[in-house]
């Protein structure tokens, strides 16, 4: 039976469709596969340092912290001035009444001392660059291949470049790891970033300390807002020995998490307010209680 000629048209139109879908679909994987790794990762550098310096959130959440020496849970609020927090529990139990008062007075040092609130700020703005420079320094210190692009995120995996000159020992520590970066392909934002440590590396020709191989760090972020993401787990086990063979390194294991946006109308001031009168932790949804 031969077809009429609408069915011919409409196959035609099938046809010529699928071949378009086909054809857009190979510019894009073409496009996907010229784009050299490391010009992905100078964009989400830029991405990050700018989105950084543009962001002026701020958040309320909870604090997870564990190290060698201490196990607390905290809640901190962020102010225009300097973050806040209350002490809710330590290594699994909650504070005792005692230790309430003592953490309530240091919080109200802080708003009565503008020493130690500069104090405070230039700690923060020190890390701060800190993390900036080994942020700008991802494009040039490592080698990087694309592993896979799929749902919306793209992996990449990283190795010391040889040819890179460290400009500080944080530098030199960095530039020895190896590891993967997922990102966001829309936002170009960093999802997460793991590492370890694939030399020891030396301070003083080993005089002064090292580093042991095989420490490792583990970063990861969500989006906690549209455009707003946050670090919600960090995981960082590196150790070593410096001089009179004294123990370094760093042991730690942070989670935060239930964040939500701080009122525009809360200074530092009525944060603390909040802290004293159990509103942060009525906000953030935690049942406090200290024992006798």
């Amino acid at each position: 039976m031969m077809k009429s000629a609408g069915s011919h048209r409409f196959l035609s139109t099938l046809l010529s469709l699928a071949a378009l879908f086909c054809l857009a679909a190979l510019r894009s994987i073409l496009a996907q596969s010229t784009e050299p790794p490391e010009q992905l990762v100078r964009d989400v550098v830029w991405n990050e340092v700018h989105a950084e310096a543009a962001d002026h959130s701020r958040w309320m959440y909870r604090d997870d912290y564990k190290s060698p020496e201490k196990d607390t849970v905290k809640l901190v609020i962020q102010t225009p001035d300097v973050n806040l927090s209350e002490l809710v529990e330590d290594h699994g139990q909650p504070p005792t009444s005692q230790e309430h008062q003592a953490d309530l007075s240091h919080t109200q040092q802080i708003v009565t001392d503008p020493a130690l609130r500069a104090r405070m700020r230039r700690n923060e703005a020190h890390d701060g660059q800190q993390a900036d420079e080994l942020m700008k320094m991802l494009p040039n210190a490592f080698d990087w291949t694309l592993v896979s692009r799929e749902d919306g995120k793209v992996t990449l995996r990283y190795h010391p470049d040889p040819n890179f000159s460290p400009p500080s020992m944080s530098a030199r520590v960095l530039s020895s790891m190896s590891g993967t970066l997922v990102v966001d392909e829309d936002q170009k934002r960093i999802i997460s970033l793991t590492g370890r440590l694939m030399r020891s590396v030396e301070f003083g020709w080993g005089i002064l300390g090292h580093l042991n191989a095989g420490g490792t760090f583990q970063i990861a972020r969500e989006q906690i807002a549209p455009g707003e993401w946050q670090i919600v787990q960090m995981h960082v086990h590196i150790s070593g020995h410096a001089l009179f063979f004294k123990t370094i390194g760093d042991q730690e294991d942070e989670l935060t998490s239930d964040y939500k946006p701080v009122p525009e109308d809360v200074d530092m001031r009525k944060a603390a307010r909040m802290i004293h009168d159990g509103e942060l932790a009525r906000d953030l949804g935690v049942d406090v209680h200290f024992d006798n």
